[in-house]
């Protein structure tokens, strides 16, 4: 069955917000959609979790999205992070992204209040009628602290313009269920569970890993979608210990900026309330960069 929103197939990477001395550093920015673009990514997402968007003011993240589309420059698709807890709020930022020509936006589930099945339903109705870009529905629980059911993801797939479901709950059960009742495109929210959500019909994923090694993650789903299952199953196992221990060692985005700090492709430099590694925490990434077989900064 052809699902809305395949063209967004493959890998979209969650891009880390560079900062230097706690301002945007622009260029590093550069460097990294760079990197992206020359790996053959499908789509940037900027101002996601992994951008560490909460701690962003409204001018700076209008400005990493607005930077990110003007680098790319039709190169790569944008999926701009638009989302919030306030609706309007969200439809205000996606208007400007949209305005600025970004591809489509992620919406992430209302966090912190919690809102009814219906409320979810109703706020991404509003966001669908306000903007004309793709959407994609981001939902991860372990974020915002409530599970849009899939029964909603439904309802809300009726609605125009929403055409993916970034899955970050962990349960194969409701990707299946999605999967089964939409015609939506479905991208996996956790590296670890890339294969396993595309053996039931994700078409790829939103990575944090492919921020380090996207070349790798592209082989894998390609690999996949290519038929060749032996080959995707020997990536997977490959990529599984680092994507485990770059989620596990501390909240995102702090351990994979730690790595590519070590791997000079950033300062590293976190905003409060995010900090940075122990050294214990440090040792262990640098020794799990190493063995994976990317050289990093300094041995351990």
């Amino acid at each position: 069955m052809a699902r809305r929103g395949s063209e967004f197939a493959g890998l979209s990477v969650a891009i880390i917000t560079p900062f230097v001395d706690g301002k945007l550093c622009l260029a590093t920015l550069k460097r990294q959609i760079e990197f992206q673009i020359d790996a053959g990514t499908t789509c940037l997402v900027p101002c996601g979790t992994t951008g560490e968007s909460p701690t962003l003011t409204h001018p700076e993240h209008e400005r990493v999205i607005t930077e990110t589309i003007q680098i790319a420059s039709g190169r790569i698709k944008v999926m701009a992070g638009t989302g919030s807890n306030s609706t309007a709020e969200a439809i205000s930022l996606t208007q400007r992204a949209a305005r600025e020509g970004a591809d489509a936006s992620l919406q992430v589930a209302p966090y912190y209040n919690k809102p009814t099945q219906e409320g979810f339903y109703q706020h991404y109705k509003a966001i669908s009628e306000a903007v004309d870009i793709p959407h994609c529905i981001y939902n991860i629980p372990g974020r915002s602290g409530k599970n849009i059911a899939p029964e909603t993801i439904a309802r809300i797939a009726e609605c125009k313009n929403m055409v993916m479901v970034k899955e970050a709950t962990g349960m194969l059960d409701q990707a299946s269920q999605i999967l089964a009742t939409t015609d939506l495109t479905v991208l996996s929210g956790d590296d670890s569970l890339t294969l396993p959500l595309m053996s039931v019909g994700a078409e790829g994923c939103v990575s944090v890993v492919g921020n380090i090694i996207p070349q790798d993650v592209i082989e894998m789903v390609n690999a996949f979608r290519n038929g060749d299952i032996q080959d995707a199953q020997r990536l997977h196992l490959k990529l599984f210990p680092l994507c485990r221990d770059l989620l596990s060692l501390a909240t995102n985005p702090i351990p994979v900026k730690a790595a590519m700090a070590e791997l000079g492709r950033d300062t590293g430099e976190l905003r409060l309330p995010m900090t940075a590694l122990n050294p214990d925490q440090l040792a262990f990434l640098k020794r799990s960069l190493e063995t994976y077989g990317l050289a990093v900064a300094s041995a351990v």
